[in-house]
């Protein structure tokens, strides 16, 4: 599914692959992303998130098609397109043997930041994530939840307008990973531009828009309210009936779209408007001789809209390049 393009995209796929040898990690991708906005470049493991942002980043070159970032080649920045992006890697890559605030300030001095600013900036950016009580710390010595947070600290140290995340909630705690997303929140409401990614598939709930990726391909690109309505034709009432019935007896006409049977008593409908159909429905189910005992929106789960994004697109989401 091609993404929308815009003439203020920050980020621009144009029909990117990448292939490494026989295997093809990303197929024919066209992405625009806008400033000011969280994006979660949601899959599962091996879907092709990495490599995506490794195209990004200028780590790797597309086999075809073009990517610009700031509008220009990532895999030859100019020195202030550089300046304005920060990386998160998803391995830890930073010095065990450097304490914490040494590692943040190592980092700060390869973007040309002066001691005094340095060390402000270091600062800051240890007290935001929590990490200041361990400024003396051996990197090496911290928790994989500090060391995550280390990495992100790293990542802002030289205050970036654009910031890639590649899993950074992966392998830590719920409460941690509330505490990260809430600092994304933050640092997006302070105008940057984030592109996250994540085989969380929940997540996607906390991103301002989301490009799904299975076996390598742009299944959508949308708003997760969107997506919901992408995958499922449009909004979902779940019916509770009093006893037992038969959805095929409900007459699917408008603004009924489709009925689908959950259980003895419980049916799924779909219905462009919500609202005006839950009335209809009741009305369809008495007059074939049932009773309706409650009737609400379903709001599907990101795990349920995924399932069936890719179930229609007829995508595999197993593969062995991330």
């Amino acid at each position: 599914m091609d993404a929308p393009s815009g003439p203020s995209a920050i980020v621009r796929f144009e029909g990117v692959t990448r292939r490494f040898g026989d295997t093809v990690a990303l197929s024919d991708v066209d992405l625009d992303i806008e400033p000011g906005r969280i994006v979660g470049v949601i899959g599962p493991s091996g879907a092709g998130k990495t490599t995506a942002v490794r195209l990004m980043t200028g780590e790797l070159l597309p086999t075809e098609g073009t990517v610009r970032v700031l509008g220009e080649d990532p895999a030859d920045l100019s020195g202030r397109a550089r300046q304005s992006i920060g990386f998160m890697p998803q391995q830890f890559a930073l010095y065990d043997d450097l304490t914490a605030g040494e590692n943040v300030d190592f980092v700060a001095s390869l973007f040309g930041l002066l001691f005094r600013g340095r060390r402000r900036r270091t600062r800051r950016v240890l007290e935001l994530l929590g990490l200041w009580d361990v400024r003396r710390r051996r990197a090496g010595d911290l928790s994989g939840g500090m060391q995550r947070r280390l990495q992100l600290a790293s990542a802002l140290v030289h205050d970036p307008s654009l910031i890639f995340l590649d899993e950074p909630t992966a392998g830590i705690d719920p409460l941690l990973r509330e505490t990260i997303w809430t600092e994304l929140d933050r640092l997006r409401d302070d105008g940057r531009t984030l592109i996250v990614t994540t085989q969380y598939v929940t997540e996607a709930e906390r991103c301002d828009v989301v490009a799904l990726i299975a076996d390598g391909k742009l299944l959508a690109y949308a708003p997760p309210d969107a997506l919901r309505h992408l995958a499922f034709g449009g909004q979902v009432l779940e019916v509770t009936t009093e006893r037992p019935f038969d959805g095929a007896d409900i007459e699917v006409a408008a603004p009924i779209d489709h009925v689908r049977q959950t259980g003895l008593r419980s049916l799924l409908v779909t219905t462009k408007d919500a609202a005006t159909t839950t009335p209809v429905v009741i009305d369809a189910v008495e007059r074939a001789g049932g009773s309706v005992v409650s009737i609400t929106e379903h709001r599907s789960s990101f795990d349920e809209v995924f399932a069936e994004l890719i179930r229609k697109a007829g995508a595999e989401p197993d593969g062995a390049i991330a």
